[in-house]
């Protein structure tokens, strides 16, 4: 109570509160005025009737009158009495039930509330606050990058202009401060000169801005901001220091490349010397084979890491039986992954179908797409629905594409894969559905744009989902760990360590590493020496750092079992 008695001593004390008190005053001395002048009419009348009542009588008879209790127990015999009656009745509704609640709210409690809002969400950040990362924009993209920040041990904070946007991403458990993203006093209380990077992932105007108002207060600080055009990149480049990520057209190019005839494994991820790729098993001769009969590793030099089923990540039993929905998650160098993809690839009986690769959407993400698979000679159509979209002909279909006839027409019938860009979740679900139904034996690569959706898209019949969001977090956290892993997946994990003391001395045949976390040893580094494939029966020294790949749970499962 004396908390909350404290709080509005304060909230009165402020400048605009005090206005705002005053004005609320002022109508309850109105009020009153009204009150008294009723009190007053109510006796003339009832002396008028010849009847005498207390002025405490009078007053109780107008307020229970205009507050419509009206017990009864004092009422008016005249004509002139039942309407002065009336009248306090109907007043008594507009101003104490209608005008009083509203003066309250508007004058005292929202005003009180959005104080307390304004307290709670902070203005700056103490001037000992560094190595941070500032953001300025709330997004799917950034919501992910703190997922990685949180990893990585990195402090954060969001910077919003709007209270009530403010306090929601608070409530949400982020962190924010309150502030204009365009003045450089907000960056200033942000001690954006000590901080890691800021983040901006706006349009191209605002991320304009915001890139020369930082730069008003600081000339060091790396910005990681996004373009939507080409048009913008030297734009966004001229504050300098800044790192412009066009997130759009990476996006399209990777679902490009998950589409290829593979001849060459995909890279997804790389770590110095070591690369990681995917490569799926239905452009292989391994369907029906095991791991272990398969011998990989023996052969080709490279690591199994996973099996990827419909976003889920499998740990690669030896004696699991591969199936054509299975994708090799591998790891070697890069001559290792390129001798792999030429080996393991069937050989191409037939000329590539017209069109190989259909795209479902013309926008900036097909577009690019199209721009790769283009470089790459693969044949390819566009589907897109608005007119004034696409003017290449020859490779444009304009059309619905939950059109069973357009979709014939830009040949789902022989296309090897299908690759849906639009920016609505909904609508992909919807196609990827549809496409199944159409085609079962197809490989359809479907764009996400929030995280919940990608299990849906899997369910609907999508072979490869890729999240933007995941991507662009990911391509930013290289700015903060530019020798750390870049691997663009959420499924499975890459992480570094220094050789546990319990493993110094020990092989890995004898440690069984793999057989009780299932995490799995891609690579070792001891000084300037880099080791892909490294012999299992090698005795592991101190000066070791081990690669290992798993899921999130195999990675918790080793770090329980030999770290903590």
């Amino acid at each position: 109570m004396k908390l909350f008695l404290l709080q509005i001593l304060l909230f009165v004390q402020n400048k605009k509160a005090k206005k705002n008190v005053f004005l609320l005053v002022r109508f309850l001395f109105f009020l009153a005025a009204i009150i008294a002048l009723y009190s007053i009419v109510f006796h003339l009348i009832m002396v008028y009737e010849g009847r005498d009542f207390s002025w405490i009588t009078g007053l109780y008879w107008t307020l229970t009158v205009m507050s419509t209790l009206g017990f009864g127990d004092i009422t008016f015999s005249t004509d002139l009495g039942l309407l002065f009656t009336l009248l306090v009745l109907i007043s008594g509704v507009v101003l104490l039930l209608i005008m009083l609640p509203f003066a309250f709210i508007q004058y005292f409690w929202a005003p009180w509330l959005e104080a307390q809002s304004k307290s709670r969400t902070p203005r700056s950040l103490p001037k000992t606050t560094q190595d941070h990362v500032i953001i300025t924009n709330f997004d799917p993209l950034t919501r992910n990058l703190v997922k990685k920040l949180k990893k990585h041990l990195f402090d954060y904070w969001f910077v919003c202009s709007d209270q009530q946007t403010a306090s929601e991403i608070q409530d949400a458990g982020y962190n924010i401060v309150l502030g204009e993203i365009d003045d450089p006093e907000t960056y200033e209380k942000m001690q954006a000169d000590q901080a890691a990077l800021i983040v901006a992932t706006a349009d191209d105007l605002l991320n304009t801005n915001i890139s020369f108002t930082v730069r008003e207060i600081s000339s060091r600080v790396p910005i990681a901001c996004s373009a939507d055009t080409k048009h913008s990149l030297d734009i966004l480049k001229f504050p300098g220091n800044t790192h412009v990520f066009q997130f759009m057209s990476m996006l399209g190019i990777n679902m490009a490349e998950q589409t290829m005839p593979f001849t060459t494994t995909n890279i997804i991820g790389r770590f110095e010397e070591l690369r990681i790729g995917e490569f799926p098993v239905r452009d292989t001769n391994l369907t029906g084979q095991t791991l272990a009969e398969s011998r990989l590793r023996n052969k080709l030099g490279i690591t199994v890491i996973g099996l990827l089923e419909k976003g889920k990540i499998l740990h690669p039993d030896p004696q699991a039986k591969l199936s054509s929905t299975n994708i090799l998650v591998i790891a070697g160098t890069q001559d290792d992954l390129i001798r792999a993809g030429e080996q393991l690839a069937k050989p191409r009986t037939r000329k590539l179908p017209e069109p190989t690769v259909l795209i479902l959407g013309g926008g900036r993400v097909g577009e690019a797409a199209a721009g790769f698979l283009n470089h790459n000679n693969i044949p390819y159509m566009i589907v897109e629905k608005r007119r004034d979209v696409g003017t290449d002909h020859q490779h444009h279909i304009h059309g619905d594409a939950a059109d069973i006839n357009t979709l014939k027409e830009a040949g789902i019938d022989n296309a090897r894969s299908v690759i849906i860009t639009p920016h609505n979740d909904a609508m992909n679900i919807y196609l990827s559905f549809y496409c199944r139904q159409l085609r079962p034996d197809i490989l359809i690569v479907s764009r996400a744009t929030a995280e919940r959706t990608v299990p849906k898209l899997y369910r609907a019949g999508a072979d490869l989902v890729n999240s933007s969001a995941s991507m662009g977090a990911t391509s930013i956290m290289d700015i903060l760990h530019p020798s750390d892993i870049s691997f663009f997946s959420d499924a499975l994990n890459v992480f570094l360590i220094e050789t546990p003391d319990t493993f110094i001395g020990k092989t890995l045949t004898e440690l069984k590493m793999r057989e009780k976390t299932q995490c799995s040893l891609l690579a070792m580094k001891n000084h300037d020496q880099f080791i892909t494939n490294p012999d299992p029966t090698q005795p592991l020294a101190k000066t070791d750092e081990l690669i290992l790949a798993g899921s999130l749970e195999a990675e918790e499962l080793f770090r329980k079992e030999y770290l903590d």
